[in-house]
């Protein structure tokens, strides 16, 4: 079954059960990827490891927020 079928069968629910589903679908959204974390660890150790092997420069923090 398709997005739009879904949807359209969850409209023709009771307010209270649509309620139920959104409140699903939102909750769902806000879970954690522990695929995506796994990812950004790998990268932040990755650029660690470059920056103190030099390999990486950093950029002072002033620098970055300095107004143009």
């Amino acid at each position: 079954m398709g997005s739009k079928e879904i949807l359209s069968q969850a409209i023709e629910l009771k307010p209270e059960e649509r309620f139920i589903i959104v409140e699903g679908l939102l909750k769902s959204l806000d879970e954690p990827d522990k695929k995506l974390d796994k990812i950004w660890v790998e990268e932040a150790e990755e650029r660690l490891i470059a920056y103190r092997t030099g390999k990486l420069e950093g950029i002072p923090m002033e620098e970055i927020f300095k107004s143009k």
